[in-house]
C-alpha cells in the first residue's frame, strides 16, 4: 500500500510506505479526514495518473497549509490513502473496495481515466461513499443514475467540438468539409467520437474515414495510409498520450499532408517538447490551461496555479493535475457547507455545490457532471501550446491550413 499522509504546515509533507498514522499530538490539533483514491501508478495511464496524483497532492497540501478544513466548527486536516490499479478496471474497483471495506474511507477521489471511473462507480454507489472525479469524462457515465458520483471536468463528448466549429468557420461552405476519425475503442474516445459526429452532422460535413484504434495503439499507419488517398480536410484522433505521441510520430514520418489535425491528450504527451516541428499546427483538445481567466483565494490565478505547480513538480502543470486539484476543492467546500462529515450530508452538499476556481466554474447537474465549464483547443505555434478557441479565451490567432510538409 502507497499511503500518502499530508499535513501542511504542522508537519509538511510526509510519505508514508506503510500503514504508520500520524502522531497523537496532531491528532488533538485536528482531526483528519481520510480520502481514498486508486490512481494508475503502473502501466498503460501510469504518466497521467502520475499528473492526477501530483494534483491532489498539491491541493491537500496547500489546504492543509492554510489551516485544514472546519466542519462544524472543528479543524480538520485531509489524508489521502493511495493505492496503485495498475490501469486496470478490474484492480481499480477491488481496490476501492477495499479502501471502504478494511481502510474504513468515507470519501473517493477519482482514478484517471473513464474506463476505470466506469469500473469504480458502481463500487461507490453501491456502499454510498460520495466520489468527486477529474479524469472520467465519458457523457456515458451520467447516463446510469449515479447518485454519488461528481466530475468537476467537462464531458467527453465536448473535446473536439471545437475543433469542428474551427473547420466550419475556415471553410466557405463547411458540407463540403472531409472529416477522418481515428478513436481508440475505450469509453473516453468514442464519447469525443459522439460529440463529434453529432456536430459534423449539423453542418454537413462527410465522414470519409471512421477508424477504432486498439487499446494497444503501437501503429496507425493503416488509418494514416488511408488518408493519404481520400485527402480529408480534418484528422481527428483520441487514444489518450500514446495515441497523441503515436499520431504526431507517424504522420511525420509518413509526410501526410493534413490541413488540419486535432487530438487529445497531446499536452500531457509533451508532443511540442519531444517532436519539435512536427507537432506545429496540431490542435490539442484540453480541459484547461494556464491563460485562462479563472481564480480562487486558495490558488490565486490560473497562471498562479501554473507556477506553483511547475516549481513543485518541475515541469508545466497539465490539465489533469489541474482538475484534480479542484476536486480536492470541492470536497473541502462540501464538507464545510455540510456541517457534518455524515456521507449522506456530505454527498447532498456536493449535489448543491457552486462555485468559481482557479480551474473555472463547478455547477453540478442532477446527473453529477459539471454544466458551467467548457473546454479549449490549444493549438502549437513556435513550439508553445496557444490557446485558439473559444475565442473569449483566445490568446492567439488559429493557424490554418497546416503548411504542406514540402514548404516546410
Amino acid at each position: 500500500m502507497i499511503r500518502k499522509r499530508l499535513s501542511g504546515m504542522l508537519l509538511g509533507a510526509a510519505l508514508m510506505l506503510s500503514g504508520v498514522a500520524a502522531g497523537p499530538a496532531w491528532a488533538e490539533e485536528a482531526g483528519v479526514i481520510r480520502l481514498g483514491a486508486a490512481v494508475s501508478l503502473t502501466g498503460k495511464y501510469s504518466s497521467n495518473g502520475a499528473f492526477t496524483r501530483n494534483g491532489y497532492d498539491l491541493a491537500v497540501e496547500r489546504i492543509n497549509g492554510e489551516g485544514g478544513v472546519t466542519v462544524g466548527g472543528k479543524p480538520y486536516k485531509l489524508e489521502i490513502v493511495y493505492y496503485d490499479d495498475e490501469s486496470t478496471p478490474a484492480r481499480g474497483a477491488q481496490l476501492v473496495e477495499r479502501l471502504i471495506q478494511q481502510d474504513g474511507v468515507d470519501y473517493l477521489l477519482g482514478p484517471y481515466s473513464s474506463g476505470l471511473t466506469e469500473a469504480i462507480a458502481p463500487v461507490t454507489e453501491k456502499y454510498g461513499v460520495p466520489m468527486v472525479e477529474a479524469n472520467g469524462a465519458a457523457v456515458s457515465l451520467f447516463r446510469k443514475g449515479y447518485r454519488y458520483l461528481f466530475a468537476v471536468l467537462s464531458t467527453t463528448d465536448q473535446y473536439l467540438r471545437g475543433a469542428v466549429d474551427l473547420a466550419a468557420k475556415v471553410h466557405d461552405d463547411p458540407s463540403q468539409v472531409r472529416i477522418a476519425m481515428a478513436f481508440e475503442n475505450d469509453p473516453f474516445s468514442q464519447d469525443v467520437r459522439e460529440g463529434v459526429m453529432e456536430d459534423a452532422a449539423k453542418h454537413g460535413m462527410k465522414i470519409v474515414i471512421d477508424d477504432k484504434l486498439p487499446p494497444e495503439l503501437n501503429d496507425m499507419s493503416a488509418t494514416l495510409s488511408k488518408a493519404k488517398v481520400l485527402k480529408p480536410d480534418l484528422l481527428l484522433l483520441s487514444g489518450h498520450d500514446k495515441g497523441a505521441a503515436l499520431a504526431v510520430r507517424q504522420v511525420a514520418d509518413q509526410r501526410l499532408n493534413l490541413p488540419m489535425m486535432a487530438l487529445t491528450h497531446c499536452d500531457s504527451a509533451q508532443i511540442a517538447e519531444k517532436f519539435g516541428a512536427a507537432a506545429e499546427y496540431a490542435l490539442c483538445a484540453a480541459q484547461w490551461a494556464p491563460a485562462l481567466t479563472y481564480s480562487d483565494a486558495l490558488f490565486g490565478s490560473a497562471a498562479d496555479y501554473a507556477e506553483l505547480y511547475e516549481k513543485t513538480y518541475g515541469h508545466a502543470a497539465p490539465y489533469q493535475a489541474a482538475e484534480s486539484s479542484a476536486a480536492v476543492q470541492v470536497f473541502a467546500d462540501a464538507f464545510a457547507r455540510a456541517g457534518t462529515l455524515d456521507r449522506k450530508a456530505v454527498r447532498d452538499a456536493l449535489a448543491e455545490t457552486r462555485m468559481m476556481t482557479f480551474y473555472g466554474p463547478i455547477e453540478f447537474d442532477e446527473t453529477g457532471k459539471n454544466v458551467s465549464k467548457p473546454t479549449v483547443l490549444f493549438q502549437v505555434q513556435d513550439g508553445k501550446y496557444a490557446v485558439v478557441y473559444p475565442q473569449a479565451f483566445a490568446e492567439a490567432k488559429f493557424r490554418w491550413p497546416t503548411p504542406l510538409w514540402s514548404e516546410r
